[in-house]
Order: C-alpha cells, then sequence, then structure tokens
C-alpha cells in the first residue's frame, strides 16, 4: 500500500491483487489519533505519569539490576509478538539473552501458529506457512480450508479461491456457518474439538476407495503404514458419530479431492488452537500426503498465518527454544555460529525457556521471573484465562510495555514507552508464503515517539552493553540477521535492502546474494535427510474439557470482519467500532430460548475459569451445542476470560478453540 498522509490506497501487489480490507482501510486514522501514546508513562502512587525518556530508561534499569541481583538473570523475562517486523524480533531475542542474560522469552506467535509449525516440521523438515507462492491457489480445482474464515479476516485472500469456487472445489470445516462456508459448494461442520477424527475419516474413505497416490507414497514419503493402523480404525460411519459430519460427505470430500488436477489442503487456527493442536494439522497432513500434493507444483498442503508477521516473527529468536534462521537453541553448532555474530561466548548463551502460557503463569511466582518486558503483544486480553494472567502481572515487581496505544496491558504497567506504528518506521516482514518484504517508511512518527529498536539499544547500552552491539538502524539490524540466519533452515543471507527495494521476489532460503530465492519449496525433496515426507501416525482424543451437565455447551472463539487480534487498535477506529461495537455471543435460537434469552439481550457465558457479559445474537445456522465468542473486546466482554489454558504437549499452544460453558440470563442456565 502506499501512504498519503493518512490516506490509504493499495498497490496492485500479487497476493492482495490491489485489494484492503476494512481494517485496512481505516489504519491510516491510528497515525493521528488522539489515543496515540506519545510519552513515556511511569507509575508513580498508584498512577501513571508522563516522564522523559531519560527518566523512564533510567527508572528501568534500576529495577533490572536490582531484581537481577537478588533473584539471578531469569528473573526478567520478555515477551514479544507476530506483528513485529524481522528486524524487531531478532533484536528483541538477541536483547534477552544477551543483554539480559534470560533464557525467559517468548511470544505471542505460541498462541497462533505453533501447532502449525511442529506440525510442519514433523512431517516435512520445514517449517513454512505456505511452502509455494500465494498466487499458486487461483489455478486449484479444489481447495480444502480446515478452521479458516479468510472471508472476514482475509478478504483479499478469497479473490485465489475463485476458480476452486466455480469448480465446485471450494470445501471448508468450519463449526459454524461462516461468511467463507457461505463461498464452498461443500460445508462440513464438525461438532468443535473433532477435526483430527474427520481428517482420519476422510483419509479412510481415500484408502478404501482406492484413490491414494500410491506412486507418490511409495517414492517421496516414509510411515505409512504406520499411519494406517490408526487410520484404519476410523471409517467414516465411525467417524460421522463423533464429528456429526455425515459418512456421505466424507467420502464426496475425499472423491473431490482425488479427482482435482490441482487440489491444496489449507489450515488455520481453528485446527490449531487445540491441546491436540499438532496432532490435528498432522492428520491433514497426512491427507495431503496420501492424495500426492505437497511438493508438486499446482498443489500442496499449507497453513494460513494469523499475524502480521505470523512467518517472520517465529524464525529469528524470540521464542524460546529458537536462535535465529529457525536454529534450535540447544543444538551446540547453532550456538556457536550465532554467538560468533553477537561476538559472545555461547556458554554464555542461556537454554530454552518457558513457552508463552507458561511463561506468563509463572509471573510473579516464587521460582518464575519478577520482571517482565511486553513488546507487540495485549496478554489481558489475548491470553487464555485472562483474569489468572491480568494477576500474574499484578504480582510482578516491574513491568514494562512498550506499545503505540494506551492497551490494557499497557494499562497495567509501571512503565510505558511509546513507540512508532507500521507507517513511520523501516522493516522487513515475512509474508505467510516466506516471501521477505521490505516496508519502507511513509511519514514521520510523532515527537517524542521512538522506534522498538532504538528502546531496545538504549536499554541495552544502559545495561553495560556495547555501543554499536544493539544498532537502532533497521537496516544495520537486518544485515546482522543475515549473518545469523546463514546456514540455517530460515536462511535470509543472500538478501539485502537493495534487492528488496527492487522488489524482487525473494522467498527463503535465500543462501547467497546471487541466489533467486526459493517460491516452492519441496518440488525435489522435503527437508528431512533422506529428502521424504513423514506420516505421522495420529489419533483423535478430543478436546482436554468435554461438555458435561454443568457446562453443556462449547464455546469457541474466532476474529470478525472489522477487528484484529485483542482489539486495542481497532476499537479506536469510529468506522469499526460503529459496527461492532462491543462482545457478542452467537447461538443457536434454541439454545437461547432455553436459557430464556432472545435477539439483543445480555447474556453470561461461564467456564470453570470465568464468565463473559456478552449481548445475544440468535443465529439459525448455529449448532445448538455450541456458541461463539470474537476475542477482540476488554474488560467483562474478554472471551478469554473461559479460555481454557490446557496446552499442546508438543507445541504448547493452548486450547483457544474449545471448552464446556453454560449459558445464563434471565429465565436461568441452559
Amino acid at each position: 500500500m502506499t501512504v498519503r498522509g493518512t490516506e490509504i490506497a493499495p498497490r496492485s501487489f500479487p497476493a492482495n491483487g490491489g485489494g484492503l480490507c476494512q481494517k485496512g482501510w481505516t489504519a491510516g486514522s491510528l497515525l493521528t489519533s488522539p489515543a496515540r501514546l506519545t510519552t513515556p508513562m511511569i507509575r508513580t502512587g498508584g498512577e501513571l505519569r508522563p516522564a522523559s525518556w531519560d527518566e523512564a530508561l533510567a527508572f528501568i534499569v534500576a529495577r533490572v539490576t536490582g531484581i537481577r541481583a537478588e533473584h539471578g538473570a531469569d528473573a526478567v523475562a520478555v515477551f514479544g509478538g507476530g506483528g513485529l517486523t524481522n528486524e524487531k524480533a531478532y533484536l528483541l531475542g538477541k536483547f534477552a539473552r544477551v543483554a539480559l542474560r534470560t533464557s525467559q522469552v517468548d511470544y505471542n506467535g505460541r498462541f497462533c501458529m505453533s501447532s502449525a509449525a511442529a506440525a510442519g516440521t514433523r512431517a516435512f523438515g520445514v517449517d513454512r506457512g505456505l511452502p509455494f507462492p500465494l498466487t499458486d491457489l487461483a489455478g486449484a480445482d479444489a481447495v480444502l480450508l480446515a478452521g479458516s474464515n479468510p472471508a472476514e479476516t482475509m478478504p483479499p485472500f478469497v479473490q485465489h479461491l475463485r476458480r476452486a469456487r466455480d469448480a465446485a472445489g471450494l470445501i471448508v470445516v468450519d463449526p459454524r456457518r461462516t461468511p467463507t462456508a457461505e463461498l464452498a459448494s461443500v460445508h462440513l461442520a464438525p461438532a468443535p474439538g473433532t477435526d483430527l477424527a474427520l481428517a482420519l475419516g476422510i483419509l479412510h474413505a481415500l484408502v478404501a476407495d482406492g484413490l491414494v497416490k500410491k506412486s507418490y507414497v511409495d517414492t517421496r514419503t516414509t510411515g505409512f503404514d504406520a499411519m494406517w493402523r490408526i487410520a484404519a480404525r476410523w471409517w467414516p460411519e465411525r467417524v460421522e458419530r463423533v464429528t456429526g459430519v455425515a459418512a456421505a460427505d466424507q467420502r464426496r470430500v475425499a472423491a473431490k479431492l482425488a479427482s482435482a488436477r490441482n487440489a491444496y489442503v489449507l489450515t488455520a487456527r481453528g485446527t490449531e488452537q487445540h491441546a491436540s493442536g499438532t496432532d490435528t494439522v498432522g492428520a491433514w497432513i497426512n491427507l495431503a500426503l496420501a492424495l500426492g500434493l505437497p511438493g508438486g507444483e499446482g498443489s500442496g498442503f499449507g497453513c494460513l498465518t494469523g499475524q502480521g508477521n505470523g512467518q517472520g516473527g517465529r524464525e529469528h529468536g524470540q521464542k524460546a527454544d529458537q536462535l535465529p534462521g529457525y536454529r534450535g537453541i540447544d543444538d551446540p553448532a547453532a550456538r556457536e555460529h550465532v554467538a560468533g555474530v553477537w561476538g559472545v561466548d555461547p556458554a554464555d548463551l542461556p537454554g530454552p525457556g518457558r513457552s508463552a502460557y507458561e511463561l506468563l503463569d509463572a509471573l510473579g511466582t516464587g521460582g518464575g521471573p519478577r520482571a517482565l518486558f511486553v513488546f507487540g503483544s495485549n496478554v489481558v486480553v489475548s491470553a487464555p484465562r485472562a483474569a489468572h494472567v491480568a494477576d500474574r502481572l499484578a504480582a510482578l515487581d516491574l513491568l514494562v510495555v512498550a506499545d503505540v496505544v494506551a492497551s490494557e496491558t499497557a494499562l497495567c504497567a509501571d512503565v510505558v514507552l511509546p513507540v512508532t506504528q507500521w507507517a513511520e518506521e523501516e522493516g522487513t516482514m515475512t509474508s505467510l508464503e516466506g516471501r521477505v518484504l521490505l516496508r519502507r517508511r511513509a511519514i514521520e512518527p510523532p515527537p517524542g515517539v521512538r522506534t522498538d529498536l532504538e528502546v531496545l539499544s538504549g536499554l541495552a547500552e544502559r545495561l553495560g552493553q556495547p555501543a554499536g552491539r544493539f544498532p537502532a538502524d533497521a537496516e544495520t539490524v537486518f544485515t546482522e540477521l543475515r549473518a545469523a540466519s546463514k546456514g540455517g533452515v530460515a536462511d535470509y543471507s543472500g538478501i539485502t535492502y537493495d534487492r528488496l527495494r527492487k522488489e524482487e521476489p525473494l522467498y527463503w532460503p535465500v543462501p547467497s546474494p546471487d541466489h533467486p530465492g526459493t517460491p516452492r519449496l519441496f518440488l525435489d525433496r522435503f527437508g528431512h535427510p533422506d529428502g521424504r515426507a513423514r506420516f505421522v501416525p495420529v489419533d483423535h482424543i478430543g478436546p482436554a474439557e468435554p461438555p458435561d451437565a454443568e457446562f453443556p455447551l462449547q464455546a469457541i472463539t474466532g476474529r470478525v470482519l472489522q477487528h484484529y487480534q485483542s482489539g486495542a487498535q481497532t476499537r479506536l477506529v469510529p468506522e469499526l467500532t460503529e459496527v461492532v461495537p462491543e462482545a457478542y455471543v452467537e447461538v443457536h435460537p434454541d439454545t437461547a430460548a432455553r436459557a430464556g434469552l432472545a435477539e439483543g439481550d445480555q447474556a453470561t457465558v461461564t467456564s470453570r475459569r470465568g464468565a463473559v457479559t456478552a449481548v445475544v445474537r440468535c443465529v439459525p445456522s448455529m449448532r445448538v451445542d455450541v456458541v461463539f465468542l470474537p476475542f477482540h473486546f476488554p474488560g467483562e466482554g474478554r472471551a478469554n476470560l473461559i479460555t481454557n489454558p490446557a496446552l499442546d504437549p508438543t507445541s504448547r499452544m493452548p486450547e483457544f478453540k474449545v471448552c464446556a460453558v453454560s449459558l445464563s440470563g434471565s429465565g436461568g442456565a441452559a
């Protein structure tokens, strides 16, 4: 896009085809919003008061130094975000491990794509959301979308599904009849938390009807027999009893995918945000492998990212177990390489720390961090079991938040640091297809506002780091990132700002300055040493918290067209809040009636962790056993007051997408 003042115009770029969604059209209003933070603030006597940058940074460093001296390096933690640029994510991870010497660093991408990343790495040896250009989807005859609603969350994306839709090959798996499901030729509406069983049923139908791509399975994969020993037990009729999806529809989908010339299987948050999310994504990957899709031009498996830099944000070291270039922090060779770039002893780098929710849960406890830096996240609204997380923040000795606006988390902080927005800074982002893009500064930031890089640089020097070890210039940071990523899975070493300014389409890995990039990642081989993809045996176990007599309904959460993430920014845009001003709960009219509720009433949705107050919206297409809540709202409307922090054992992803609840109103409970 281009920006003139606060006016935004979309450019004709391959991914969006010249289109923007409502959030894009209105994003410019935040650039001059009176809600912008423009002055650092320090909490004094229980109130936040304006302060100078020198005073704020000196205050932070004095408190951090004292906490580290008393409790050790791991008493200070860092929490990042998937919307940060690559440069910010990289420098934040370096800041944690070098300037603070702490292992306690993670980010909100753990709440977004960690299950897909774990499943992709397990199956393919590499995690890249889409291992092919997004525009390849436009040539598909069939596309299966599992747990994705791009018609609301990424409207420009939908244009790439036009051919599949016209060919009656668009298949949507979602418990709700979403706007995306309305576009589909086939809508499968499984009970929440049963996607894995559904994928097994479709795979079973594929095998039983002789539709498996056997030549592909034999030459490009391993592990089919072990996988089949489990999938063989999930025939479509059994799956129908678990999911509610008709056996005939499962067989119809298997046949439709197998008969397509070009087909894709795509997953998103609805499939991943479960305590068994890694295995669930793995089940859809198994289906794609049996169809012979991954690694072929014109077909494939992919995952749709959920944040502005959802792909790049997880590649360069702000994750608890990761170093730049998508390297494991417990790999001695990786530690030696990155330490060499940073100019430190590999032995001085800490090991893996706590994952995002485990980190938040430990704040202020006996063995947990006593101080927390938050960059680019609003955990008071976005974390599961949100009231508990707010309590943990309140138990800290120091909370520092860098943000654009006074988010709910910023309002809890001891120090608030005002930072630049997207149009006011330079840096790179990596798209869901692995393409690295340069975001150029369009306007000057307001006086008194600094970039996150300047904040980290200033703090690091005050903490005793040599001048220049933490540069504040984005291009200088990126040059260092290139060196740190060299030889890693996500190798950026051949990417330069000059190449990006020329708009070269550079998809990682790009291992040398003359390398053209890798738009299609698996054409010749997969990322495992033998070059083959892995079928992984996975089995359905269901939600961590099934409904019962006390909590007979299941709540699912998600996004709406007008808002984004925790809503801290979109709730400040009048054009968006006029359409969706407050929290609501979608419910089937019969379910509402049983609770004594009608359209427009205030309802309470209660789980074992808390209660949400929301306005009733009666939606006849809803399952009678399900309610839906958007998670963009603060206060008593926080959907994450009720969500379950049960964690996936592999990815450590919380189970945002389903929990047992009751619905109550003036007529009692249902």
